[in-house]
């Protein structure tokens, strides 16, 4: 039957997941790699009074682009500051703000890195003089010294970092288990068991911010839902996850994607991924307006929903049974724009993986998802991976 399992079960030892059905998705891993001991958090809290700090250091203005005066020592090389209008105090730009000058006013930022200070200076100054947009956004911050994190157009739309962590701790307090949301566990790949009580390190973290970005990923893995049986006759079970992302300074865009899964991995891949939807918010100039109408309540609305529409979709798809033979097979696969060769494949995968041919739309987007995870090309993989998700939508 299916349901959502107890939330009291003991999972003290871990559930076993099957990995070979729904999508691999190596986002977080990407992310986890990436990361230095410094911009890992154990916490929520920890996460968010490292944001808001920075933030309450720093400060946003607009100015004209043609009163920035660009200052370079002579007695060293490498030292170039900025002097903006209204003060006296120069502001050291950062690579990346460097960065962003440089290519606002159409310089390219490695060749003047590798020029003596002066001769960069010149190169800036005459290419802020003559820009055309007249007016930039700064964004400044004061620590020991003051120090330029980001300078982009007027028009600019910031969503703060702290403003993006704040709304996640609305739905998942500390991040570490006080509420249905926390840092995932670990899935043993020699029992395959998922331990969704693993202990939260920096090792196992996956709450990160940097002087660029944020991005926080959080699981529900203590309230498993089963939706239906594997070939063995165990529970197939998933619990829903969420990830999120944000930069202050212009280095990404806002963005929350929010899915089913079966695991995670110590490297933070994500397993058997089900129903991953994305949105992503440009910082254009109503970027903080729609972070409020949209973002924020949609990330709301899937922490609190009840996940029987996903449920009862899988269980719809698994119902409904579309072919009984292999020349059925063959034409079903066929009329949706796949190959001869990939339809053979699709359906000895699910042959290998559930012991017997395909007869249900839900065992020929499971086939198709799992050809879809050995494609060494990133187009191939998203193409097939969206052929079988609008696959899955019609059945349901």
């Amino acid at each position: 039957m299916t349901q959502v399992l107890n939330a009291t079960r003991d999972l003290s030892g871990g559930f076993k997941v099957d990995l070979s059905r729904g999508e691999r998705i190596g986002r977080v891993s990407s992310e986890w790699f990436s990361r230095p001991a410094d911009e890992r958090y154990l916490s929520l809290s920890e996460l968010f009074e490292a944001v808001q700090t920075r933030t309450e250091r720093s400060r946003t203005r607009t100015v004209e682009s043609a009163a920035i005066r660009v200052e370079a020592s002579r007695n060293d090389a490498e030292r170039l500051t900025l002097v903006l209008p209204g003060s006296d105090i120069p502001i050291a730009p950062t690579h990346w703000s460097f960065g962003q000058l440089a290519s606002l006013v159409g310089a390219p930022a490695a060749y003047l890195r590798q020029l003596p200070a002066p001769l960069a200076g010149i190169n800036l100054q005459y290419g802020l003089t003559s820009h055309r947009s007249e007016q930039v956004k700064t964004l400044e911050i004061e620590d020991g010294r003051v120090e330029l994190r980001a300078v982009t157009g007027p028009d600019y739309g910031r969503i703060f970092d702290r403003e993006l962590v704040a709304a996640v701790q609305r739905i998942a307090g500390n991040g570490t288990g006080d509420t249905r949301w926390k840092v995932p566990g670990v899935l043993d790949w020699s029992t395959s068991i998922y331990n969704p009580r693993a202990d939260i390190t920096k090792d196992t973290t996956t709450l990160y911010a940097s002087d660029r970005d944020v991005f926080l990923f959080l699981v529900d893995d203590l309230n498993p839902i089963e939706a239906g049986r594997l070939r063995d006759g165990s529970a197939d079970l998933y619990f829903r996850g969420f990830y999120c992302w944000n930069s202050e300074v212009g280095a990404k865009t806002l963005g929350i994607a929010s899915f089913y899964l079966r695991a995670v991995c110590q490297n933070r891949n994500l397993w058997g991924v089900e129903e991953f939807e994305e949105i992503t918010i440009r910082h254009s100039k109503y970027a903080a307006s729609r972070f409020a109408r949209e973002a924020a309540p949609a990330l709301a609305r899937f922490a609190n929903s009840s996940p029987m529409p996903f449920i009862n979709g899988i269980k719809a798809a698994r119902e409904r049974i579309v072919a009984r033979t292999d020349d059925d097979r063959g034409d079903f696969l066929r009329k949706r724009g796949f190959s001869k060769a990939e339809a053979t494949r699709i359906i000895e995968t699910v042959l290998t993986e559930e012991g017997r041919k395909p007869e249900s739309v839900f065992d020929f987007v499971q086939g198709i998802t799992a050809v879809a995870r050995d494609k060494t090309h990133q187009d191939a993989r998203l193409d097939l991976e969206a052929r079988a998700k609008k696959l899955f939508d019609k059945a349901v």
